[in-house]
Protein backbone atom coordinates (compact mmCIF):
# COMPACT_ATOMS: atom_id res chain seq x y z
CA UNK A 1 0.00 0.00 0.00
CA UNK A 2 1.21 3.17 -0.89
CA UNK A 3 0.45 6.95 0.69
CA UNK A 4 -0.43 9.75 -1.72
CA UNK A 5 0.23 13.12 -1.01
CA UNK A 6 -1.05 16.24 -3.22
CA UNK A 7 -2.59 18.99 -3.81
CA UNK A 8 -4.55 17.37 -7.29
CA UNK A 9 -4.92 13.58 -7.84
CA UNK A 10 -5.87 13.84 -11.20
CA UNK A 11 -5.50 10.62 -13.34
CA UNK A 12 -2.19 9.74 -12.67
CA UNK A 13 -1.89 5.87 -12.74
CA UNK A 14 1.39 4.78 -10.83
CA UNK A 15 0.89 0.82 -12.41
CA UNK A 16 1.15 2.09 -15.64
CA UNK A 17 4.13 4.48 -14.48
CA UNK A 18 5.90 1.53 -12.95
CA UNK A 19 5.14 -1.42 -14.74
CA UNK A 20 4.47 0.18 -18.80
CA UNK A 21 5.94 3.32 -19.16
CA UNK A 22 9.29 3.46 -17.45
CA UNK A 23 9.85 -0.32 -19.35
CA UNK A 24 9.43 1.56 -22.36
CA UNK A 25 11.56 4.47 -21.98
CA UNK A 26 14.03 2.20 -20.79
CA UNK A 27 13.75 0.01 -24.24
CA UNK A 28 14.42 2.49 -26.03
CA UNK A 29 18.45 2.50 -24.74
CA UNK A 30 18.41 -0.38 -26.39
CA UNK A 31 19.28 -2.00 -30.10
CA UNK A 32 16.32 -4.51 -29.74
CA UNK A 33 13.32 -3.09 -27.85
CA UNK A 34 11.22 -6.42 -28.63
CA UNK A 35 12.30 -8.66 -25.55
CA UNK A 36 11.58 -5.71 -23.51
CA UNK A 37 8.07 -4.88 -25.36
CA UNK A 38 7.70 -9.19 -24.85
CA UNK A 39 8.44 -9.03 -21.14
CA UNK A 40 6.55 -5.90 -20.25
CA UNK A 41 3.11 -6.96 -22.16
CA UNK A 42 1.64 -10.24 -22.43
CA UNK A 43 0.28 -9.16 -25.60
CA UNK A 44 2.67 -6.44 -27.13
CA UNK A 45 4.80 -6.43 -30.51
CA UNK A 46 7.48 -4.20 -31.66
CA UNK A 47 6.49 -2.78 -35.15
CA UNK A 48 9.76 -0.53 -35.90
CA UNK A 49 12.51 1.13 -33.98
CA UNK A 50 14.48 4.09 -35.87
CA UNK A 51 18.00 4.32 -34.59
CA UNK A 52 20.00 7.44 -37.05
CA UNK A 53 22.86 9.57 -36.88
CA UNK A 54 21.83 12.89 -35.43
CA UNK A 55 23.35 16.29 -35.27
CA UNK A 56 23.18 16.67 -31.84
CA UNK A 57 26.25 14.48 -30.81
CA UNK A 58 29.24 13.15 -32.45
CA UNK A 59 29.34 9.61 -32.59
CA UNK A 60 25.63 9.57 -30.66
CA UNK A 61 22.64 8.22 -32.12
CA UNK A 62 19.03 9.32 -32.52
CA UNK A 63 16.86 6.96 -31.63
CA UNK A 64 12.65 5.99 -30.97
CA UNK A 65 10.03 3.17 -31.52
CA UNK A 66 7.04 2.13 -32.03
CA UNK A 67 4.80 -0.83 -30.74
CA UNK A 68 1.74 -2.09 -29.50
CA UNK A 69 0.29 -3.60 -26.70
CA UNK A 70 -2.72 -5.19 -27.54
CA UNK A 71 -4.22 -5.66 -24.23
CA UNK A 72 -3.86 -2.13 -23.33
CA UNK A 73 -5.23 -1.26 -26.68
CA UNK A 74 -2.14 1.46 -26.82
CA UNK A 75 0.09 2.28 -29.93
CA UNK A 76 3.49 3.29 -27.73
CA UNK A 77 5.82 5.91 -29.41
CA UNK A 78 9.19 6.09 -27.11
CA UNK A 79 12.78 7.49 -27.64
CA UNK A 80 16.02 7.36 -26.57
CA UNK A 81 17.56 9.48 -23.82
CA UNK A 82 20.98 10.08 -24.69
CA UNK A 83 24.56 9.41 -22.94
CA UNK A 84 26.06 12.71 -24.80
CA UNK A 85 22.94 14.97 -23.21
CA UNK A 86 24.40 13.99 -20.06
CA UNK A 87 27.64 15.08 -20.90
CA UNK A 88 26.63 18.28 -21.54
CA UNK A 89 24.97 18.56 -18.69
CA UNK A 90 27.34 17.67 -16.30
CA UNK A 91 30.13 20.15 -18.36
CA UNK A 92 27.56 22.73 -17.50
CA UNK A 93 26.56 23.63 -21.31
CA UNK A 94 24.47 26.00 -21.99
CA UNK A 95 23.81 25.70 -25.53
CA UNK A 96 21.04 23.15 -25.63
CA UNK A 97 18.84 25.51 -24.24
CA UNK A 98 19.72 28.34 -26.23
CA UNK A 99 18.23 29.04 -29.01
CA UNK A 100 14.36 27.93 -29.71
CA UNK A 101 12.66 26.74 -32.63
CA UNK A 102 8.45 27.63 -32.67
CA UNK A 103 6.63 24.88 -32.08
CA UNK A 104 3.58 22.52 -33.73
CA UNK A 105 1.50 24.21 -30.93
CA UNK A 106 2.94 27.31 -30.64
CA UNK A 107 5.58 28.96 -28.08
CA UNK A 108 9.29 28.02 -28.17
CA UNK A 109 11.14 24.70 -27.69
CA UNK A 110 14.91 24.03 -27.65
CA UNK A 111 16.13 23.53 -31.01
CA UNK A 112 18.32 21.15 -30.04
CA UNK A 113 15.30 18.71 -28.45
CA UNK A 114 13.59 19.82 -31.41
CA UNK A 115 15.67 18.52 -34.02
CA UNK A 116 16.50 15.52 -31.92
CA UNK A 117 12.65 14.71 -32.22
CA UNK A 118 12.14 15.24 -35.78
CA UNK A 119 15.16 13.68 -37.78
CA UNK A 120 13.67 10.92 -35.96
CA UNK A 121 9.69 11.48 -36.94
CA UNK A 122 11.03 12.07 -39.99
CA UNK A 123 12.92 9.17 -40.92
CA UNK A 124 10.10 6.69 -40.78
CA UNK A 125 8.66 7.21 -37.34
CA UNK A 126 5.78 9.24 -38.39
CA UNK A 127 5.03 7.07 -41.07
CA UNK A 128 5.26 4.15 -38.95
CA UNK A 129 2.69 6.06 -36.71
CA UNK A 130 0.14 6.91 -39.00
CA UNK A 131 0.22 3.05 -40.46
CA UNK A 132 -0.49 1.67 -36.90
CA UNK A 133 -3.08 4.67 -36.13
CA UNK A 134 -4.93 3.99 -39.48
CA UNK A 135 -4.71 -0.21 -38.70
CA UNK A 136 -6.03 0.28 -34.86
CA UNK A 137 -8.30 3.95 -34.98
CA UNK A 138 -9.90 2.72 -31.57
CA UNK A 139 -6.75 2.54 -29.48
CA UNK A 140 -4.86 4.92 -27.48
CA UNK A 141 -1.42 6.79 -27.98
CA UNK A 142 1.36 6.19 -25.44
CA UNK A 143 4.01 8.71 -25.35
CA UNK A 144 7.11 7.98 -23.19
CA UNK A 145 11.07 8.67 -22.73
CA UNK A 146 13.65 9.23 -20.16
CA UNK A 147 15.68 12.38 -19.69
CA UNK A 148 16.36 13.88 -23.11
CA UNK A 149 14.16 11.44 -24.69
CA UNK A 150 11.37 12.94 -22.16
CA UNK A 151 11.56 16.04 -24.07
CA UNK A 152 11.22 14.28 -28.08
CA UNK A 153 8.16 12.78 -26.25
CA UNK A 154 6.89 16.05 -24.72
CA UNK A 155 7.19 17.58 -27.81
CA UNK A 156 5.74 14.53 -30.04
CA UNK A 157 2.59 14.75 -28.17
CA UNK A 158 2.03 18.10 -28.87
CA UNK A 159 2.43 17.60 -32.82
CA UNK A 160 0.26 14.67 -32.86
CA UNK A 161 -2.32 16.73 -30.99
CA UNK A 162 -1.99 19.61 -32.97
CA UNK A 163 -1.99 18.14 -36.31
CA UNK A 164 -5.47 16.11 -35.01
CA UNK A 165 -4.21 12.43 -35.66
CA UNK A 166 -6.16 11.01 -32.81
CA UNK A 167 -8.45 12.95 -29.90
CA UNK A 168 -6.58 14.62 -27.37
CA UNK A 169 -8.36 13.10 -25.00
CA UNK A 170 -6.38 9.54 -26.57
CA UNK A 171 -2.90 10.53 -26.52
CA UNK A 172 -1.15 9.56 -22.80
CA UNK A 173 2.25 11.06 -22.08
CA UNK A 174 4.51 9.84 -19.29
CA UNK A 175 8.09 11.12 -19.12
CA UNK A 176 10.87 10.36 -16.64
CA UNK A 177 13.68 13.03 -15.88
CA UNK A 178 12.25 15.44 -18.21
CA UNK A 179 14.77 19.11 -18.40
CA UNK A 180 12.09 21.88 -19.31
CA UNK A 181 11.89 21.72 -22.99
CA UNK A 182 10.40 25.12 -24.08
CA UNK A 183 9.00 28.51 -23.36
CA UNK A 184 6.29 29.70 -21.00
CA UNK A 185 4.04 30.17 -23.98
CA UNK A 186 4.90 26.64 -25.25
CA UNK A 187 3.66 25.18 -21.44
CA UNK A 188 0.65 26.90 -21.66
CA UNK A 189 0.09 25.41 -25.25
CA UNK A 190 1.06 22.49 -24.05
CA UNK A 191 -1.18 22.48 -20.85
CA UNK A 192 -4.57 23.99 -23.12
CA UNK A 193 -4.12 20.33 -25.59
CA UNK A 194 -5.94 18.55 -22.30
CA UNK A 195 -4.40 15.36 -23.13
CA UNK A 196 -5.75 12.48 -21.76
CA UNK A 197 -2.91 12.87 -19.36
CA UNK A 198 0.30 13.91 -18.78
CA UNK A 199 2.51 13.97 -16.22
CA UNK A 200 6.49 14.15 -15.87
CA UNK A 201 7.68 12.28 -12.95
CA UNK A 202 10.53 13.00 -11.05
CA UNK A 203 12.85 11.04 -8.88
CA UNK A 204 13.98 12.85 -5.74
CA UNK A 205 16.80 15.37 -6.36
CA UNK A 206 17.39 14.63 -9.69
CA UNK A 207 19.27 17.21 -11.49
CA UNK A 208 17.78 17.09 -14.72
CA UNK A 209 14.00 18.42 -14.35
CA UNK A 210 15.75 21.41 -12.69
CA UNK A 211 17.87 22.24 -16.20
CA UNK A 212 17.84 25.34 -17.11
CA UNK A 213 17.38 27.07 -14.25
CA UNK A 214 13.63 28.01 -14.32
CA UNK A 215 13.01 30.79 -16.45
CA UNK A 216 16.10 31.04 -18.15
CA UNK A 217 15.58 32.47 -21.28
CA UNK A 218 11.90 31.67 -20.49
CA UNK A 219 12.48 28.29 -19.98
CA UNK A 220 9.03 26.50 -18.16
CA UNK A 221 7.58 22.61 -17.02
CA UNK A 222 4.40 21.96 -18.55
CA UNK A 223 1.59 20.26 -16.36
CA UNK A 224 1.83 18.20 -14.23
CA UNK A 225 4.51 16.65 -12.33
CA UNK A 226 4.47 13.52 -9.93
CA UNK A 227 7.11 13.93 -7.54
CA UNK A 228 8.77 10.82 -5.73
CA UNK A 229 10.77 12.28 -2.91
CA UNK A 230 12.62 9.08 -1.88
CA UNK A 231 14.02 5.47 -3.33
CA UNK A 232 10.63 4.80 -5.71
CA UNK A 233 10.20 1.60 -4.66
CA UNK A 234 7.20 -0.56 -4.33
CA UNK A 235 5.02 1.32 -2.21
CA UNK A 236 6.69 4.83 -1.89
CA UNK A 237 4.58 7.32 -1.26
CA UNK A 238 4.12 10.50 -4.26
CA UNK A 239 3.05 13.86 -4.83
CA UNK A 240 1.09 15.23 -7.86
CA UNK A 241 0.69 18.30 -8.71
CA UNK A 242 -1.25 19.47 -11.46
CA UNK A 243 0.89 22.69 -12.14
CA UNK A 244 3.50 23.90 -14.31
CA UNK A 245 6.06 24.86 -11.95
CA UNK A 246 5.34 23.96 -7.97
CA UNK A 247 6.82 24.24 -4.66
CA UNK A 248 4.90 21.34 -3.24
CA UNK A 249 6.85 19.06 -5.79
CA UNK A 250 10.52 18.93 -6.65
CA UNK A 251 10.98 22.68 -7.02
CA UNK A 252 10.90 22.38 -3.26
CA UNK A 253 14.25 21.01 -2.62
CA UNK A 254 16.92 22.18 -4.73
CA UNK A 255 19.87 21.68 -2.49
CA UNK A 256 22.26 18.69 -3.52
CA UNK A 257 20.81 17.57 -6.95
CA UNK A 258 22.13 14.28 -8.11
CA UNK A 259 22.44 12.81 -11.51
CA UNK A 260 22.59 9.54 -9.95
CA UNK A 261 18.54 9.88 -9.40
CA UNK A 262 18.45 10.59 -12.96
CA UNK A 263 19.42 7.19 -13.64
CA UNK A 264 17.05 5.20 -11.30
CA UNK A 265 13.65 5.80 -11.29
CA UNK A 266 11.56 3.02 -9.58
CA UNK A 267 14.19 1.40 -8.22
CA UNK A 268 15.94 0.77 -11.92
CA UNK A 269 18.61 2.01 -13.42
CA UNK A 270 16.56 2.94 -16.70
CA UNK A 271 18.95 2.34 -19.50
CA UNK A 272 20.28 -0.98 -18.40
CA UNK A 273 16.51 -2.33 -17.64
CA UNK A 274 15.93 -1.74 -21.05
CA UNK A 275 19.28 -2.90 -22.21
CA UNK A 276 18.73 -6.31 -20.63
CA UNK A 277 15.33 -6.68 -22.11
CA UNK A 278 13.24 -5.53 -18.62
CA UNK A 279 14.45 -8.12 -16.69
CA UNK A 280 15.69 -7.28 -13.25
CA UNK A 281 19.42 -8.81 -12.97
CA UNK A 282 18.12 -11.21 -10.17
CA UNK A 283 15.58 -12.93 -12.73
CA UNK A 284 17.47 -12.49 -15.63
CA UNK A 285 20.06 -15.22 -13.80
CA UNK A 286 17.77 -17.43 -13.07
CA UNK A 287 15.99 -17.35 -16.60
CA UNK A 288 19.75 -17.74 -17.90
CA UNK A 289 20.16 -21.02 -15.43
CA UNK A 290 20.14 -24.36 -17.71
CA UNK A 291 19.52 -27.97 -16.53
CA UNK A 292 23.12 -29.09 -17.24
CA UNK A 293 24.27 -26.36 -14.83
CA UNK A 294 22.96 -28.78 -12.05
CA UNK A 295 24.61 -32.49 -13.52
CA UNK A 296 27.87 -32.04 -11.34
CA UNK A 297 25.93 -30.79 -8.29
CA UNK A 298 25.84 -34.24 -5.65
CA UNK A 299 22.59 -35.52 -4.51
CA UNK A 300 23.42 -36.49 -1.21
CA UNK A 301 24.54 -32.91 0.25
CA UNK A 302 26.46 -33.59 3.62
CA UNK A 303 24.79 -32.86 7.03
CA UNK A 304 26.15 -30.85 9.45
CA UNK A 305 27.86 -32.52 12.03
CA UNK A 306 27.98 -31.09 15.85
Amino acid sequence: MFLLFGISYGVYDESIARNKMVAMSGAAYSDNPAPCISNSFSNGELYRQITISCDLFKNDKCSGFTALSHGDQAIIISFRGSQGFLQLVTEGSEAIFGPKIQSPIGGGVSEYFYKGFDQVWSAGMRDDFLTLKNKYPGYKVWVTGHSLGGSMASICASLIASQKYVDNSNIILYTFGQPRTGDTDFAHAHDALNLGASYRITHHQDLVPHLPTENFESYYHHMSEVWYNNDMTIGSSYIVCDADESNSCSDHNLIDLSINDHLHYFDRMVSDFGENGCVSSFAKFFKNIKEEDFKNVPHDMPKNSH
